[in-house]
């Protein structure tokens, strides 16, 4: 499986589509995934918006649990790569990051005036 390094600064605004959730490699058994040194994955959709209006939705997989990510809020992906993939007749990419960390929202300025 070839790995390509993605350029997350390209991307435009990076913002949760749905919550941190623990990957399911067995959906019978509901057994979660684990990388090789038995740390749990997980898995984060993510919204990129690049041009104008248009939006696309990715899973980004990362070993451990992000903290700090709710839905809605703007993301910092660190170390995002892409893995072509094809099963039989199937085909896609997925991706998988090193870090996935919430960005701190700026506070609205105080609109209070004084005379």
């Amino acid at each position: 499986m070839q790995s390509i390094p993605v350029d997350t600064a390209r991307l435009g605004v990076l913002r949760c589509a749905i919550a941190p959730e623990a990957k399911i490699s067995n959906f019978d058994t509901q057994e979660v995934k684990k990388d090789r040194d038995g740390n749990t994955i997980y898995s984060v959709a993510v919204t990129v918006r690049q041009d104008g209006r248009r939006i696309s939705v990715i899973e980004i997989a990362v070993t451990g649990e992000p903290k700090g990510i709710e839905e809605g809020q703007i993301l910092k992906v660190t170390g995002l790569t892409a893995f072509a993939w094809a099963m039989g007749d199937r085909h896609g990419i997925s991706f998988r990051a090193d870090a996935i960390t919430p960005v701190p929202s700026t506070p609205a300025p105080n609109k209070t005036g004084g005379a």
